[in-house]
């Protein structure tokens, strides 16, 4: 899952970047409204943590914008104006939760793992396929109750797939979920990480197979020949 962070206090931007960072999500953090309409423009995100007090362009504003060509990014609104009349407004023009500063933590990152869940269509905190269960939560993957030992960058390969079992997900798509803009991410770094995360999968029968020119796809071993 890929967030970004609009926030023009850098202290704030940078603490929060860590923490979401810390969770296994790929962060981007940009601190004006010009440059995080730029980067919703180009790139993919599951969620934006949205400002709404930012230079250049206020977050409303922004907000707006995307909304206006159907960009489809969870927003949560995290601001210092807590009037009736902000929350009303942000909430009409597409924020999809909206909460004031200061700010517990721990709140903050339950309410984006529920909208992250929704962008996902998921209900509840698990996703399972053959006989692995993903806990969206924890971020922790298990097999019968026992627990799996895999790695962050794999792990979010198997969650990327997951989210999208059945279906071929392009190589593109798995690398704009686990890089942020700093991260220098090559399409043969994520053949590594599919290559392990198909050794780790196969004693529970489950494998990562490639669809030539397209991407991966989550599948049960002895499904294909």
């Amino acid at each position: 899952m890929r967030i970004l962070v609009v926030e023009d206090n850098l202290t704030l931007a940078e603490g929060l970047s860590a923490v979401l960072k810390g969770n296994g999500y790929a962060v981007d953090s940009v601190h004006d409204g010009v440059s995080a309409e730029a980067a919703l423009r180009t790139q993919t995100y599951d969620l934006a943590v949205l400002d709404l007090n930012l230079p250049e362009m206020d977050g409303l504003e922004l907000l707006r914008r995307l909304r206006a060509r159907q960009g489809n990014t969870a927003v949560l609104i995290l601001t210092a104006r807590g009037a009736f009349e902000d929350r009303v407004k942000g909430l009409d023009l597409g924020a999809d939760d909206y909460m004031t500063k200061p700010f517990d933590v721990s709140e903050l990152e339950a309410r984006i793992r529920v909208l992250l869940r929704r962008q996902a269509g998921l209900r509840g905190a698990q996703v399972s396929f053959g006989q692995v269960v993903l806990d969206l939560n924890s971020r922790t993957a298990s097999s019968e109750g026992r627990p799996l030992d895999i790695p962050a960058r794999e792990l979010s390969v198997l969650e990327t797939l997951m989210l999208r079992a059945g279906k071929v997900v392009a190589k593109e798509a798995i690398i704009q979920s686990l890089s942020a803009f700093d991260d220098d991410l090559s399409a043969n770094a994520v053949e590594q990480y599919a290559s392990r995360l198909r050794k780790r999968l196969a004693p529970f029968g489950l494998t990562v197979r490639t669809a030539r020119g397209l991407g991966y796809y989550l599948d049960r071993l002895g499904a294909e020949g």
